[in-house]
């Protein structure tokens, strides 16, 4: 299991007229974790795409359990339970101090240029594959 944790002081905009986040911000929230993700270990999103490889998303999910208003702090974290392959998914926890408010999950696939389904690149399976070994050998991290 390979996490991290994202903080995000909430902005006015991604509030709506009630003064509660928008349930769309939460998808930029979860892209926001997931490219930090990526940027930790290992394969940043600019250089996947320089490689000519797309992520995009075949599916999220979302379920709201506390409102979050205009500047709250928020963590998100991501969390990749199992070692990806050609299929990545990913969950998300976002909390408020001790208070858990939303969680969901993203399913990506790695695509071409031209959209078409690839095998991911060896650069990032090679190094998926280093972090779970040693994420098993260690525990969670």
């Amino acid at each position: 299991m390979l996490q991290s944790h994202t903080r995000i002081r909430v902005r006015y905009a991604e509030t709506d007229m009630m003064g509660i986040v928008y349930h769309g911000s939460y998808a930029t929230w979860f892209e926001m974790a997931r490219v930090e993700m990526m940027d930790r270990f290992g394969y940043p999103y600019l250089e996947m795409e320089r490689d000519g490889y797309r992520l995009p998303v075949l599916e999220l999910h979302a379920r709201y359990k506390r409102s979050v208003t205009f500047d709250d702090h928020v963590t998100v974290e991501a969390v990749l339970r199992e070692k990806p392959g050609a299929r990545i998914r990913i969950e998300y926890r976002v909390t408020r101090g001790d208070e858990e408010v939303a969680e969901g999950a993203t399913l990506h696939a790695f695509v071409n240029h031209n959209g078409r389904p690839v095998r991911p690149p060896a650069r990032f399976t090679e190094g998926m594959a280093a972090l779970f070994d040693r994420s098993d050998a260690t525990g969670p991290s």
